[in-house]
């Protein structure tokens, strides 16, 4: 008998070698080399070919013919914003999320969608067996002769149904329980992964059947899995909140369909996930007014202004080593922004602990929302509330400028919608567009004139404080 021949493979970064060692080379993550047999070489390879390999020559592009393929629509206006528009037919998309996120749930309510409008969806679940889907889509209020639902993890096995059935739409839940019976390795591990999403993307763009995969992710918070999984599907979405909060935002990092920047927000309820209309007054509606160390800022989300309260709490400290603390916002960009006020704006906050977050849950990462952290440190640290009826927005550089931000109409005119009297704008960008009536807009060219205007004056239609 010929010798087994086994290889340790890196179960994050998919990392190959001949012994086992404590930390992989590739991603310096620790125990996780694991033991895998190697497939035999003269087994077949799966790929878009499966007949006789046949001559191909290459074509000018623009000989090429142009055709759109309409997009199926999820009739969820929120998802539909997120994919681009709709589900591209032949798409490989990837859904991965905490534990008891609500990924299941989210396209269980797709399916439901789909299926009363006469489209066929199969619905499979290496997870769960059909009984289980069912009591879960009767607590959904889902019924449907449309949709389908079949417990099974054997690829081949599920490539027959889907040829059988034909499909618009098939959901894996998820692409760590499925498997090939040519690869030796477990479920999960990284030749399965790999070589299943393979067989299930040749599957998706030969057919023209979009797939839904879900993803299970890892402590860090990224998809379990080798990274080459989100370079082969076409869409990466990311179900981002916290268990114990009733809010959900739906986040593409990856659309070759559409933009990357868009983000759908959901609220967890008892019979599911209900979209939710105006996001800006969910996440304001708990707003204490009067409280220091409370600023409101105008951020784009993709082609959707939010409005968010940043929140801060700088407090004297004791050690040597001040803290600085995060949560929505990278802390690097915190620890530059307390620099400048320091060196700019004279606050002496090397002394001071500081700990900013984001209410609400959501996460921003976009340089327009510096002026408004820099302003909510300043209320903080000097005890001085902000008005509850002022927005602000711009971004902050290292020489304590205000520079100007994209779509600043937008973002003055979602501040209207929610009653704000005045927004705190770069200088340069206060001409070239129409004000709206009701609003007042204060350009500033500075932090300190910024902070300034902010916290040494009330603006109009706000209550006043004594500073």
């Amino acid at each position: 008998m010929a010798k087994r021949k086994t290889k340790f493979v890196c179960q994050d970064c998919g990392y190959e070698s001949t012994r086992w060692m404590g930390k992989c080379p590739g991603c310096q993550n620790w125990n996780t080399l694991v033991e895998e047999i190697e497939s035999d070489s003269s087994a077949p390879k799966r790929g878009f070919s499966t007949g006789e390999k046949r001559t191909v020559k290459p074509e000018p592009i623009t000989a090429i013919e142009r055709t759109e393929e309409p997009r199926i629509s999820t009739y969820i206006n929120e998802l539909n914003r997120v994919l681009g528009g709709g589900i591209v037919p032949g798409s490989l998309v990837l859904v991965g999320g905490d534990p008891g996120i609500g990924k299941s749930t989210l396209l269980l309510q797709v399916s439901s969608t789909l299926s009363e409008r006469k489209q066929r969806v199969l619905y499979i679940s290496g997870e769960e067996s059909t009984k289980q889907t069912k009591l879960r889509a009767d607590r959904l209020g889902i019924g449907n002769d449309q949709l389908f639902v079949l417990a099974e993890t054997d690829v081949d096995n599920i490539e027959k149904v889907i040829e059988e059935m034909k499909p618009s739409l098939v959901i894996i839940d998820s692409i760590q329980t499925v498997y090939l019976e040519s690869i030796t390795s477990a479920p999960g591990s990284v030749s399965q992964v790999r070589e299943c999403t393979s067989a299930f993307m040749r599957i998706a763009k030969t057919k023209g059947i979009a797939i839904f995969l879900v993803g299970h992710v890892t402590k860090q918070g990224s998809i379990a899995g080798p990274r080459i999984l989100e370079h082969m599907v076409d869409s990466v979405l990311y179900f981002e909140g916290e268990r114990h909060h009733t809010y959900r935002i739906l986040r593409a990092v990856k659309n070759r369909f559409g933009s990357t920047n868009e983000i759908g927000i959901f609220e967890m309820k008892e019979e599911g996930l209900e979209e939710v209309l105006n996001p800006s007054e969910i996440f304001l509606e708990e707003r204490s007014t009067g409280a220091a160390g409370s600023a409101v800022v105008a951020s784009m989300e993709g082609t959707r202004p939010v409005l968010v309260e940043i929140q801060s709490l700088i407090s004297p400290t004791s050690f040597g080593n001040p803290r600085r603390m995060a949560t929505g916002i990278d802390h690097n960009r915190i620890s530059l922004i307390m620099a400048v006020l320091e060196k700019r704006v004279g606050m002496m906050l090397q002394n001071h602990d500081a700990y900013v977050k984001v209410a609400g849950g959501v996460r921003l990462d976009e340089p327009s929302i510096d002026l408004a952290i820099a302003v909510s440190i300043a209320s903080s640290f000097r005890d001085a509330p902000t008005a509850p009826a002022d927005a602000i927005v711009g971004e902050v550089g290292l020489t304590g400028e205000v520079r100007r931000v994209t779509r600043i109409e937008q973002r003055v005119n979602e501040a209207v919608k929610l009653g704000f009297k005045r927004v705190i704008i770069p200088k340069k960008n206060e001409g070239g567009w129409t004000i709206p009536s009701g609003i007042e807009v204060t350009g500033v060219s500075s932090v300190n004139e910024a902070i300034e205007v902010t916290l040494g004056g009330i603006s109009s239609g706000s209550p006043k404080f004594e500073l």
